[in-house]
């Protein structure tokens, strides 16, 4: 009984060999690895916020600084002013007259015209006519014979255009006189105006 014993043991091991498919090494599975979650897709952007974004993403340009245009005019064209000034020969009056005879006209219009459009340029830029008288008649009559003289030629070159607040007026009445002699030809030359570059203090 024993030795059947011991017959039946390598029997019994030979047999689990044969229906356990051979004693080779089973494989172990692994486990496949998770699949990755879904993760939420953003919305996508609609054609206005696209837009919108790059503008956001542009630099604000600087505001422009606004530069004020001169109110007085440069050297150069002072300097042109002043040649104008020169062309523009004084216009001369009757006796005891303050009203502009035609050749005071001609003679105010000549150069008046370029000097309009210089100075409308320039608001702050003066200019004063002065109102001159011959040496008969008292200091006061003739103070107030040449301030209507240089008035009456502030309102023709107001009319052809010359801004009248740069227009300032200024009577010397008998006191700047051009000429000295005691006679009519001198007399004329003297009832006058004359126009220069500046307000006169």
């Amino acid at each position: 009984m024993t030795n059947a014993r011991k017959l039946m043991v390598p029997l019994v091991l030979g047999t689990v060999c044969l229906f356990g498919a051979s004693c080779a090494k089973k494989k172990v599975a692994v486990a496949p690895p998770p699949a990755p979650q879904p993760t939420a897709e953003a919305p996508k952007a609609t054609p206005v916020q696209q837009q919108a974004t790059r503008t956001e993403a542009r630099p604000t340009p600087a505001p422009a600084v606004a530069t004020q245009p001169p109110r007085t005019p440069n050297a150069a064209t002072r300097a042109r002013i002043d040649e104008l000034l020169a062309k523009i020969e004084d216009a001369y009056f009757d006796y005891d007259q303050h009203t502009l005879r035609p050749d005071a006209v001609k003679t105010l219009l000549a150069d008046s015209i370029e000097l309009r459009d210089i100075l409308k340029d320039y608001p702050d830029y003066q200019l004063t006519i002065e109102g001159h008288c011959d040496e008969r008649g008292s200091a006061e009559y003739n103070l107030a014979l040449g301030d209507e003289r240089a008035r009456a030629a502030k309102e023709y070159l107001a009319q052809i255009g010359i801004p009248s607040n740069q227009l300032s007026v200024k009577s010397y009445g008998k006191e700047k006189p051009v000429c000295e002699d005691h006679d009519e030809n001198c007399w004329q030359k003297n009832r006058r105006i004359h126009i220069v570059a500046g307000a006169t203090q």
